[in-house]
């Protein structure tokens, strides 16, 4: 970030503490808004649209080989993320610093997500002790829930995946499953 407010400014100049509040900012407000979008995406373009649910079925079928088609929805995201990234780092204003900050948002959206949901939840890759964070762990069993159709695929979140569960009166499955996958690792452990 400190590159992108050194760009384009003579030496010394101060960076306008306006511009750099905004693009942390939106930087966050990005990370929230991609969940929202994420969730709207997830159960309207992914599971509803025909065209949608052809790429995302991959993704709820046992996987073959190290990648599926619903992969293309992440690959999606690169391109505006990288365009606003670009343009804000090119272009030292204000808009440049939203610009920026709205693409580091998707961008750290995405790093988290991919981190959590193909991490932790898929086992695509190890992601150490951060299993053990009771948080993520609800994160977790939300969304195997979500794979299980038990609740017509809801949650379609990720990190707000729990707070569905527990708006349509899921919470009790959803302590209960977090309680066996913590058992599960607790077996997994004494091996």
């Amino acid at each position: 970030m400190h590159a992108r407010f050194a760009y384009g400014r003579p030496d010394g100049a101060d960076v306008p503490a306006s511009e750099a509040l905004a693009t942390m900012l939106l930087a966050l407000g990005g990370v929230v808004g991609m969940e929202m979008y994420a969730r709207w995406a997830h159960r309207v373009l992914w599971h509803d649209l025909p065209a949608g649910w052809a790429l995302h079925k991959s993704h709820h079928e046992p996987r073959v080989g190290a990648f599926e088609a619903n992969d293309i929805f992440a690959l999606m995201n690169v391109a505006p993320a990288v365009g606003l990234c670009l343009y804000g780092f090119l272009t030292p204003t204000l808009a440049g610093g939203l610009a920026f900050g709205a693409g580091l948002g998707i961008t750290l959206f995405g790093m988290l997500y991919m981190f959590i949901h193909d991490g932790l939840v898929h086992r695509r890759f190890p992601v150490g002790p951060v299993a053990d964070v009771p948080a993520l762990q609800r994160v977790a069993a939300a969304h195997k829930l979500h794979h299980s159709e038990k609740y017509g695929g809801v949650p379609f979140g990720m990190f707000l995946g729990p707070q569905e569960l527990e708006v349509i009166g899921a919470g009790d499955d959803l302590d209960k499953l977090v309680e066996e996958m913590a058992a599960a690792r607790a077996r997994g452990k004494e091996r």
